[in-house]
């Protein structure tokens, strides 16, 4: 039982959750994974059994009070000490059990209707980018299958002189009632998809050769596709309306996405629309200033650093970052950090020169570090004859 997910987390609920807020968090979540609504997406049926679990629980006054003391291990063995328990869909929708979930779900039919007109699936398809590709734009061609309508059966899928017939496993409908058995008893009056039919309401016996029953044939489509500046991971963009996975009888079809996989540079680091650098500088540089090259990904620019210049010093150059993919006026900024670069590896001649510029510099660290005392002396003579001032005043008072 370790590796189940607290309930209250499962519902996304706090421990002093009342009634309402219980059934109102799983409501919504059973709309959102419900197997009918997910056909064949296994993630979202292991999440929707989860939320029921969680329900199940926590809508029970004594399993609920038997969870907050002991958690799961309340329940182990096949219910432990909470027993069984009839789990009954109608209970958590008022009455209605899911023809109110499926009116607000698909326009509000009062109950599921396989004949329902569906929207098809999206085809979202990865595309990789260089790190220049991303920050400029550029033009790819994308290649993905495309179902068209089979010619020989005219989408129905049956081989010609024959027709789909209705499904005798669900009646038509498109859905079944089970009955599913868990660690808590028996969960029962589920509706699920008819595992006959697929939800289709109908089958197909004698199936089209041509498109062996699925209504359509695939073609290869390519598509070229402009990429905007200033796309980044995660970015997903529309390049095909309508040329998505078909709809359900007479549905529309999905759209076709490309979401963009960004390379990283060895250079700049990216945050939104601000690029981050280092800028490597001379001693020479920082000491008496003057123009250093700075790289963006438009090029060299030089800028003028001043004298003394220390080592992480931040400059800001606006519009040398990332233009916004959608307002592509709006440009970020790069921020490179100045860091004194350090010969590692000098010939004779350039030693000679070094040790001959730290000789010429002693006098005038000696000289600095005088001074600094000096100024340390003066500064506690001065203290100290303030102090004695004040004495002398207080005793004439």
């Amino acid at each position: 039982m370790a590796d189940k997910r607290d309930y209250y987390e499962v519902l996304g609920i706090s421990k002093d959750a009342d009634d309402s807020q219980i059934k109102k968090a799983y409501r919504v979540l059973a709309k959102k994974y419900h197997p009918d609504v997910n056909p064949g997406d296994k993630e979202a049926e292991a999440k929707f059994k989860e939320a029921s679990e969680a329900y199940a629980i926590l809508s029970d006054p004594e399993k609920r009070k038997q969870y907050d003391q002991y958690g799961h291990a309340a329940f182990e063995g096949g219910a432990g000490g909470a027993g069984g328990f009839e789990f009954n869909f109608d209970d958590i929708f008022g009455g209605g059990g899911f023809g109110d979930i499926f009116s607000d779900l698909f326009g509000g039919r009062s109950s599921y209707n396989s004949n329902a007109a569906r929207r098809g699936q999206d085809i979202i398809i990865n595309l990789r980018l260089t790190f220049e590709e991303a920050i400029f734009g550029c033009k790819k061609q994308i290649s993905f299958q495309y179902k068209e309508v089979c010619k020989s059966c005219n989408g129905n899928g049956a081989e010609k002189g024959s027709a789909p017939e209705k499904c005798t496993k669900c009646n038509g409908t498109g859905r079944v009632m089970m009955q599913n058995s868990s660690f808590f008893g028996m969960i029962s009056n589920i509706a699920t998809t008819c595992p006959v039919c697929s939800g289709k309401g109908t089958v197909i016996k004698n199936k089209c050769k041509t498109c062996r029953g699925t209504g359509y044939t695939s073609t290869k489509k390519t598509l070229e596709v402009d990429i905007p500046k200033g796309v980044n991971t995660g970015t997903r963009i529309s390049v095909g309306r309508g040329m998505g996975e078909p709809g359900v009888n007479g549905g529309p079809r999905g759209n076709v996405y490309v979401q963009i996989i960004a390379a990283e540079s060895r250079e700049f680091v990216r945050d939104n629309l601000t690029l981050y650098s280092e800028t490597p500088i001379s001693f020479a540089d920082a000491t008496l200033g003057g123009d250093v090259k700075v790289k963006t990904v438009y090029g060299d620019v030089l800028y003028t650093i001043k004298p003394g210049t220390k080592t992480g010093t931040r400059v800001r150059l606006k519009g040398k970052g990332v233009s916004h993919p959608v307002r592509q006026n709006e440009v970020g900024d790069l921020i490179t950090t100045l860091t004194i670069s350090v010969p590692t590896s000098l010939n004779k001649k350039q030693k000679e020169a070094l040790r001959a510029f730290d000789n010429a510099m002693k006098g005038i660290y000696d000289t600095k570090e005088k001074e600094d005392v000096e100024s340390e002396n003066t500064s506690s003579k001065t203290e100290k004859s303030e102090k004695s001032s004040k004495k002398k005043n207080f005793f004439k008072k």
